[in-house]
């Protein structure tokens, strides 16, 4: 019998228990490539398309013993980590992904509901920015979160203020943004920033101009998003050409049209097939 190998790409991520986002949404993306997924639970939670009803996270010595386990025996080519909303689950993440040497790091700062409501609080977010960022290849926040990254409150409505305000987090945190669209401004349009060689000279930038797909069934597009994006780095992408593959691969979710659920439902992870 024929054996073979193919890369592996972590999840380090809450359960969603619909299937929309978070570990199960990272799976179906991690196939649909054709790699090999992995996961690190970092919280269980008890929702639908409705909502969320109950949260119950894992302490932060059972996270990095999942990243250990992991590590030990499949390395991923590539991590992904969506929402994290305690500051010791951070800490964890970060000291093992250290460790580990972990690369092609993407991190997706879930912070801010569409609804505007803040998920994380302050010690995790000074938790997130301070370990976590330092070890990304690119992060992934929405307009939302990129301003309250960048703690401003301007209106953000036009291209240019999109670009600016991923500049903006660049020059702070000093890793690759790609600001995403949506949350009613330049919806399917996305930037990303990256450091320029002199550290004083603006960050390089390029957009991700997709048809936008009109459709209420857009749960866990972020998580879908970011982790496509890892996907093309364990495959050996450049940054630029996994986030483009990745903003196709979502386009083609969501355009499949799934309707489940009474509220915001699903995409088609599996649309290809």
């Amino acid at each position: 019998m024929q054996t073979k190998t193919l890369p592996a790409v972590l999840s380090i991520a809450g359960s969603d228990s619909s299937g929309g986002a978070g570990i199960q949404a990272d799976i179906k993306t991690i196939a649909a490539h054709h790699l090999f997924a992995e996961t690190a639970i970092t919280a269980l939670t008890a929702q639908n398309t409705t909502g969320v009803r109950s949260v119950l996270d894992a302490t932060p010595e059972f996270v990095a013993a999942q990243i250990d386990a992991v590590f030990e025996d499949i390395p991923p080519a590539a991590v992904k980590i969506g929402m994290v909303s305690q500051a010791g689950i951070i800490e964890a993440i970060a000291d093992r992904l250290c460790h580990w040497q972990a690369k092609n790091v993407v991190v997706d700062p879930v912070m801010v509901a569409t609804s505007g409501a803040r998920l994380i609080s302050e010690d995790a977010v000074a938790a997130l920015t301070g370990r976590l960022f330092g070890l990304a290849t690119v992060i992934t926040p929405n307009i939302l979160e990129a301003q309250a990254l960048a703690e401003v409150d301007d209106p953000v409505s036009t291209a240019h203020d999109q670009e600016e305000l991923a500049c903006a987090l660049v020059r702070r945190f000093g890793c690759a943004v790609l600001l995403k669209g949506g949350h009613n401004v330049n919806d399917a349009n996305d930037v990303l920033a990256e450091p320029a060689a002199d550290p004083a000279a603006r960050p390089n930038t390029t957009w991700f101009r997709h048809t936008r797909i009109e459709t209420a069934n857009t749960h866990g597009t972020g998580c879908t998003l970011s982790s496509a994006i890892a996907c093309g780095l364990a495959q050996g992408m450049p940054l630029a050409d996994a986030i483009n593959q990745a903003k196709t691969y979502l386009t083609g979710a969501l355009a499949a049209g799934l309707d489940l659920g009474q509220g915001s439902g699903p995409l088609d992870h599996m649309w290809q097939y």
